[in-house]
C-alpha cells in the first residue's frame, strides 16, 4: 500500500533538500530563493527495514523488495496563499491528494540563507501556512455545509449527516482549531469526514530542519516545536538537510562510519519513516521465499483478507487462509521448515487481526 506524504512549508526552510535526499535524486531542484519548485516533485523510495535483510538471509531469496514510501515535494507556501498569493491555490490541491503533511521547519540561522520573514521562528511558520490550510478549509466548509443543511432540511440523510460532521469541523475553524480535531462518533461519521478530504485533517508530522551540530540532540528552536507537537497531539523528528545531503551517494559502510562521527544511529529518513508510520497507523508484514523476500504495508487492524488484498485482489476475493509466522519465530527457528516443525506456523482465518512482523503465506481460490 504504501503512503504518501506531502512535505510543505514556507520558501527556503530545506524542502526541497530533504526531498533530494530521501529519495537520493537531485529531481527537485533546490535552490536559494522562494518558489524554485514550481511542479509538485513526486519520489517514491524504498522504507529500510532490517528484519527484511534477516529473512532474506535465512530463507536464501535473491530478491528483496521493500515497502513504497512516496514523498511529495510541495512548493512553499506564503499568507494569503488561499486566496491565490505566490503560487496559490493549485499548491493546496496538490496537499489534498496526500495521506499526510511533512511540515519542515527551519530551525537553524543562516545569514546566507534568505527568509521570508527575515526572521527564524518555526513556531510562527508553523502558524502560518496552517493559517492558510485553514483559511481554504474555511471557505470550503462555509459553502458546504449551508447546502447540506438545506438539502437535510428536505428530508435527505446523506445530507444531514454530511452537514452533522462537517458542521462540527467549521465550528473548529471558526475558533481558529483544525479540522483533525472532529471526532466522529462511528464509522459512518469518519466516512463522510474522509470524503471532505479537508486540508487540515491530514495529520502531521514536524520536521525540525537543524544545523548538522545539532543533529543529535536538536537545538532551542527544535525544543519549542516538540512543544507544539505534543500539545496538539501530533509528531516531530529532528532532522539535519544538509546531513542527508552530505549521505547521498555514500556507499553503506561509509554512511555508518558519518553518521556515527555526527553522533548519530540512523539516517532522517529512516526517523521520518518511523514517525511516519506512527502517524498513520501503519504496520508491516512480509511474504518470504526463495525468489524474493518482500514488505508490506496495511493500517493497523488490518485482517488477513485485507492483507492478501494488498498483494492481488484476487487473493483477497477468495481468501482462504493464511499460514502465519511470528518474525522472532521465523528468525528464532530458521525459518519456515522449523517454525512448523515447533509447532509456530499458524493457520489463520478470515477474522485474524494481522501483527507487525507478520511472515504470511496465503491460501486462495478464485
Amino acid at each position: 500500500m504504501g503512503f504518501r506524504c506531502g512535505i510543505v512549508g514556507l520558501p527556503n526552510v530545506g524542502k526541497s533538500t530533504l526531498f533530494n535526499a530521501l529519495t537520493e535524486t537531485q529531481a527537485a531542484q533546490a535552490a536559494n530563493y522562494p518558489f524554485c519548485t514550481i511542479e509538485p516533485n513526486v519520489g517514491n523510495v524504498g522504507v529500510p527495514d532490517p528484519r527484511l535483510d534477516e529473512l532474506a538471509k535465512i530463507a536464501g531469496s535473491q530478491k528483496i523488495i521493500p515497502t513504497q514510501l512516496g514523498f511529495v515535494d510541495i512548493a512553499g507556501l506564503v499568507r494569503g496563499a488561499s486566496k491565490g498569493e505566490g503560487l496559490g491555490n493549485q499548491f493546496l490541491g496538490n496537499i489534498r491528494e496526500v495521506d499526510a503533511i511533512v511540515h519542515v521547519l527551519r530551525c537553524f540561522e543562516n545569514d546566507d540563507i534568505q527568509h521570508v520573514d527575515n526572521k527564524v521562528d518555526p513556531i510562527s511558520d508553523a502558524d502560518t501556512v496552517e493559517t492558510e490550510l485553514m483559511l481554504s478549509d474555511l471557505e470550503s466548509l462555509e459553502k458546504r455545509v449551508p447546502a447540506a443543511q438545506k438539502k437535510a432540511a428536505q428530508g435527505d440523510k446523506e445530507a444531514k449527516l454530511i452537514a452533522s460532521v462537517l458542521g462540527q469541523a467549521l465550528d473548529l475553524l471558526r475558533e481558529g482549531k483544525p479540522a483533525r480535531l472532529t471526532r466522529p462518533k462511528d464509522e459512518e461519521e469518519a466516512r463522510v469526514f474522509r470524503q471532505a478530504q479537508l486540508l487540515t485533517a491530514k495529520p502531521v508530522l514536524y520536521v525540525c530542519n537543524v544545523e548538522e551540530g545539532a543533529a543529535a540532540e536538536g537545538n532551542a528552536f527544535s525544543a519549542r516545536v516538540f512543544e507544539k507537537a505534543k500539545a496538539e497531539g501530533a509528531n516531530a523528528v529532528i532532522v539535519s538537510a544538509a546531513i542527508e545531503a552530505e549521505l547521498v551517494g555514500m556507499e553503506q559502510d561509509e554512511r555508518l562510519v558519518f553518521l556515527e562521527e555526527m553522533g548519530l544511529h540512523e539516517t532522517g529518513l529512516a526517523r521520518v519513516i518511523r514517525a511516519g508510520y506512527d502517524l498513520l497507523h501503519l504496520i508491516t508484514f512480509f511474504t518470504v521465499g526463495p525468489k524474493e523476500a518482500r514488505a508490506w504495508t496495511v493500517h493497523q487492524g488490518a485482517k488477513a483478507p485485507d492483507a492478501a488484498g494488498e498483494i492481488h485482489s484476487d487473493m483477497q476475493r477468495g481468501f482462504i487462509r493464511a499460514e502465519t509466522i511470528a518474525y522472532a519465530d521465523y528468525v528464532a527457528l530458521g525459518g519456515e521448515n522449523g517454525a512448523k516443525e515447533a509447532g509456530k506456523l499458524r493457520q489463520e482465518g478470515k477474522e485474524y487481526v494481522v501483527h507487525d512482523g507478520d511472515v504470511m503465506h496465503f491460501k486462495f481460490n478464485v
